[in-house]
């Protein structure tokens, strides 16, 4: 039964039985995986914080073929959101920028295809690891991303109907990286303008609401 070790980004976990989690991980070479990490529920001690959403690890997992899991023996931490969202930011800030982790690990989770290799995608949400630490304001890259994320999929369409201010931040955000993104032009209108059209364009692809739009709500809530 081979072993694998890869980079990955942990996209999302839930519960299997009274002391297992399935664990949904992008890896580089290998595209997205789903796996058990046994005993991760009831210990800490084998995985710690290494499962959390958008967490860079170092993984090994075996894989069989009369299994569609595959079996998690280590996830090894390399950069946690938790660690990085906080750099230079007051609480309020990096509590968004930990909700909107979980909504780029989402989104990573809801267009990688299983065991379909992309380094785009893989590079897209590393890239957000870096913003988190270098301070990007959250609204302007969460733009962004959803942008490229579209972008990526094909379905942004080129013809689409923005305003001016619009435009010209999606204009700036094709050439910009994303520790730039704090520098393109969007004031608070052009933003909500974005986030309403990229939404739209997200729902309608995808024909469903995002389980994390619920938690960005509520920390706008108690902004």
């Amino acid at each position: 039964m081979p072993i694998y070790s890869a980079d990955a980004l942990i996209l999302r976990t839930y519960a299997l039985g009274e002391a297992d989690r399935i664990v949904v991980f992008l890896t580089r070479d290998r595209g997205k995986k789903r796996g058990v990490a046994k005993n991760a529920r009831r210990s800490r001690k084998r995985f710690g914080g290494a499962l959390e959403p958008l967490t860079e690890t170092r993984v090994a997992y075996f894989e069989s073929a009369r299994r569609d899991l595959v079996g998690l023996n280590y996830a090894e931490v390399v950069r946690s959101p938790l660690a990085v969202a906080g750099g230079g930011r007051g609480a309020d800030a990096t509590a968004d920028a930990l909700g909107y982790a979980g909504y780029f690990a989402e989104l990573l989770d809801e267009w990688a295809q299983e065991a379909d290799a992309d380094d785009r995608l893989y590079r897209l949400g590393v890239s957000m690891l870096d913003a988190f630490a270098a301070g990007v304001p959250i609204d302007p890259l969460a733009r962004y991303f959803e942008f490229w994320m579209l972008r990526l999929q094909g379905v942004y369409p080129e013809g689409l109907d923005l305003s001016p201010g619009a435009r010209a931040f999606v204009t700036a955000a094709r050439m910009a990286a994303p520790h730039e993104v704090g520098s393109l032009p969007a004031d608070r209108s052009t933003l909500n303008e974005l986030e309403r059209v990229h939404r739209g364009l997200i729902a309608m692809h995808l024909e469903k609401t995002l389980r994390s739009d619920r938690v960005l709500r509520d920390l706008r809530r108690h902004a």
